[in-house]
């Protein structure tokens, strides 16, 4: 039984005042307080306030708990972060989106706050911000590209990001295309606003096609050159998404040799994968103030000696564990492992991923209970109708035995 279920069932519980069980309740996962609706009309009340739902955010934010490790292949999975760091297993399954999946299936373009937003490559109406613990969603329309004249027939790089805007208070998506030229476009979209606008151009060439945002610190990073003669720049652009500028950020002091950089975020972190195209090694950088170039620390670096002589072709870091000893690392898109920074060593462990494709991409999510249904644009819970609850979703075919069960990765 987990704490916070004893402390219900105790006798005075009710008589507890409204501040205390508020401040109780926040320390509850994001999951069991929907349940916990039910209780009673005041802890319904309380749970549903945005006082409270900012109160849960941010602690879950700074105490790091109520962590999703989102899988996506060919369908999206979600397994319990908290869990897997405990003990060393994770039973990932199927989330049920809210919209019937495309053959071409769903890009996560970023996470925020417990929001994912997507791209579900199908209609008009393609875009997604969802919160897969509150099932709620909102769809938008995918961005018309305009004035590209003939660069529109050569589009060479596609990008997004997704972020809070504390400003402003709002949520934003933002859409790049790029030319082989680097000639460019960019729209912001804003949650509040409900709609899309254009806005200056971005400045730098995207290195990368189908590299999405990482959003740090208030705004949004890429990997990037000056131009195209310079590809082999690897420079940090970023768009602030409270005051809709672009700036380059340092870029650490890296060992000499070409290089390929991408860029991530570990805890609240910056963090840049350097990976050494005539070495077996990948670097993995942080920065622990961000802005400030002197920051940046190399964390560890993998080598394929780590990995008993496998190839090692690239890491994506995710996360620190509690103690921030340990950081899950990915490898190569599909071997999930403990790095220990003190020891500088993997730990030793064995995996097992059955039935999925070798490729995966993984991305964090924090639960959360940040509603997306404040008055704008289309809102849409998906018990009615067009998610996998309503009437038409029961008229769905069901998925196969392995699908409606999800499936076990142990560590």
């Amino acid at each position: 039984m987990r704490w916070w279920s004893k402390l219900l069932l105790h006798p005075t519980m009710s008589d507890i005042p409204r501040e205390i069980v508020a401040e109780f309740l926040s320390r509850v996962p994001a999951q069991p307080l929907l349940r916990l609706r039910c209780v009673s009309k005041s802890w319904r009340e309380i749970i549903d306030s945005p006082d409270f739902i900012k109160l849960h955010l941010n602690r879950a934010l700074q105490t790091n708990s109520d962590r999703k490790l989102i899988l996506r292949s060919t369908f999206v999975y979600v397994a319990d972060f908290d869990e897997l760091e405990q003990t060393n297993t994770a039973v990932y399954t199927a989330l049920d989106l809210p919209y019937k999946r495309s053959a071409f299936g769903t890009d996560i373009l970023g996470s925020c706050h417990g929001l994912l937003c997507l791209d579900t490559t199908g209609d008009e109406d393609r875009m997604v911000l969802w919160n897969p613990t509150t099932h709620k969603y909102h769809r938008f329309p995918f961005p018309e590209f305009e004035n590209l004249g003939e660069s529109a027939i050569c589009i060479w790089c596609l990008v997004f990001g997704f972020g809070y805007d504390k400003v402003s208070d709002d949520y934003k998506v933002l859409r790049i295309f790029q030319s082989h030229e680097c000639q460019s476009e960019a729209k912001v979209y804003s949650l509040k606003l409900n709609s899309w606008r254009k806005i200056p151009c971005f400045p730098y060439c995207l290195k990368y096609k189908r590299a999405n945002g990482v959003l740090v610190a208030g705004a949004l990073h890429w990997a990037v050159c000056r131009t195209p003669q310079l590809y082999m720049e690897n420079l940090i652009g970023a768009f602030d998404l409270g005051t809709e500028e672009y700036r380059l950020v340092p870029e650490p002091n890296y060992s000499e040799g070409a290089l390929y950089v991408t860029v991530g975020v570990l805890g609240e972190s910056l963090c840049v994968v350097c990976n050494y195209y005539d070495s077996s090694y990948v670097d993995i950088w942080v920065m622990k103030s961000y802005g400030v170039k002197e920051s940046w620390t190399k964390l560890f670096t993998v080598t394929e000696s780590d990995l008993s002589g496998k190839p090692l072709e690239f890491v994506t870091p995710l996360a620190f564990s509690k103690s921030g000893r340990e950081v899950f690392t990915v490898v190569n898109g599909k071997q999930p492992l403990w790095y220990d920074i003190e020891q500088r060593k993997i730990r030793d462990s064995a995996f097992r991923i059955d039935s999925v494709p070798a490729i995966m991409v993984h991305q964090m999510c924090f639960g959360s209970l940040v509603r997306i249904d404040g008055g704008v644009g289309r809102v849409v819970d998906v018990t009615e109708g067009e998610g996998s609850g309503g009437s038409n979703g029961r008229n769905h075919k069901k998925r196969d035995e392995f699908l409606s069960e999800g499936f076990r990765l142990i560590l």
